[in-house]
């Protein structure tokens, strides 16, 4: 547990460092940028999971957990409520609030292992976030969760698949380890965890936890699902 803890905190640093260069990993820029057929079929599979997000239809009150740069926070507030987006990373939090400019919007700053809200929500969503969680923690976290919902509520979540040209050009070669080595563009480097899921077991091992729904994936990038509770 204490190498999981530094893991965390030391993730924790690394996205505050990278809070100004997240994006070029999501808009294929910089060392992400794999040319122009690989950027063609990364936001090609982006919209079928924007599609698959909006068609479970995020209303009420929605939590997006590790929001980051509020990349899909303006689209999950569009149709809520109210929306609180946390994060770990004041930067990031920073650079979410100007992106979505809503005042349905409340970011709260905390490390999402610690934090404990009073409130349920309708509708829980984190994207490439499942990945960061220390395997030794994915059951409590998967707990921690089901405490948020509030009842007949959704969850949705989107991840990586393991396929070696999502990282920058500069990155170790993807392993299934449960850590990473990473880069920033002025070169410093952290040990993070990352974790790969293989879809069926992971689907597997939701259904024995008692989530219901179906885990999909797109051609090459990214894992999702839409869950709720068994009744």
């Amino acid at each position: 547990m204490a190498n999981s803890e530094k893991l965390v905190k030391d993730q924790i640093e690394y996205y505050r460092a990278r809070a100004a260069e997240y994006d070029e990993w999501f808009y294929r820029t910089g060392r992400y940028d794999r040319g122009e057929t690989h950027r063609q079929q990364w936001n090609a599979e982006v919209e079928i999971v924007r599609g698959a997000l909006l068609a479970s239809e995020p209303r009420g009150k929605v939590l997006e957990l590790a929001c980051g740069t509020g990349l899909w926070t303006e689209l999950l507030i569009t149709n809520a409520d109210a929306l609180v987006a946390v994060d770990a990373s004041p930067e990031m939090l920073e650079i979410c609030r100007g992106r979505v400019g809503d005042k349905r919007l409340h970011c709260v700053e905390a490390n999402i292992f610690n934090w404990k809200p009073n409130e349920r929500f309708d509708f829980v969503f984190f994207s490439f976030w499942l990945s960061h969680v220390p395997q030794e923690r994915f059951a409590d976290f998967w707990i921690v969760v089901e405490s948020r919902l509030a009842p007949g509520g959704k969850v949705f979540f989107l991840d990586s698949l393991f396929t070696q040209d999502s990282t920058a050009r500069d990155h170790d070669a993807l392993q299934h380890s449960g850590t990473a080595s990473r880069k920033l563009n002025d070169g410093r480097e952290y040990e993070i965890v990352k974790v790969f899921y293989e879809p069926h077991k992971l689907q597997e091992d939701l259904e024995q936890r008692g989530w219901r729904g179906r885990l999909l994936t797109t051609p090459q990038f990214f894992l999702y699902a839409c869950l709720q509770r068994s009744q």
